[in-house]
């Protein structure tokens, strides 16, 4: 499981809101993000798509492909390319645990959310596996029934009438 930052504050810079849409997350874990210096300065802009990002287990490391950060615009020749693979940090264990569940049950591990921790770039990847278009109606159509059921019994609470 993810280690929770207890009541540090996070400063979201990226969510992969179509994510939880397309698939069913089984488990999170919070990695570091090895990054230089303008990718840095572009992230505390707010500037980041984690939209076709993946992450890939090669020779017992954690790699993060496809996130787009920009190149940062006060930059010189020292810039960086906007879509380059990044090293996650993760411990042993959880690389290992990711890599059996990967080989084992055909999940896919996809980047969740980018923000800042204490100063610090974290990433939240989740191991993942993809629905059906069945299933994302299904999930949409029991989302909005228990909406409209929130939205009734706020209704009756407040002693309006249908």
């Amino acid at each position: 499981m993810a280690k929770q930052s207890g009541d540090k504050p996070r400063k979201v810079v990226a969510a992969n809101k179509k994510a939880r849409h397309d698939y069913a997350i089984d488990d999170t874990f919070e990695a570091g993000l090895v990054l230089v210096g303008t990718e840095v300065k572009s992230l505390r802009m707010g500037r980041a798509s984690l939209v076709d990002g993946f992450v890939d287990i090669d020779a017992g490391e954690a790699w993060l492909h496809g996130v787009h950060i920009p190149e940062y615009s006060q930059g010189s020749w020292t810039n960086h390319a906007a879509r380059r693979k990044r090293k996650l940090l993760l411990n042993r264990v959880e690389i290992d645990k990711i890599e059996r569940r990967v080989s084992e049950k055909g999940l896919t591990v996809i980047p969740l959310s980018l923000y800042f921790v204490d100063g610090r770039a974290k990433i939240e990847i989740g191991l993942a596996k993809g629905k059906k278009s069945w299933d994302k109606r299904h999930a949409l159509a029991e989302r909005q029934a228990t909406r409209e059921t929130e939205q009734e019994v706020g209704r009756r609470l407040k002693g309006i009438p249908d």
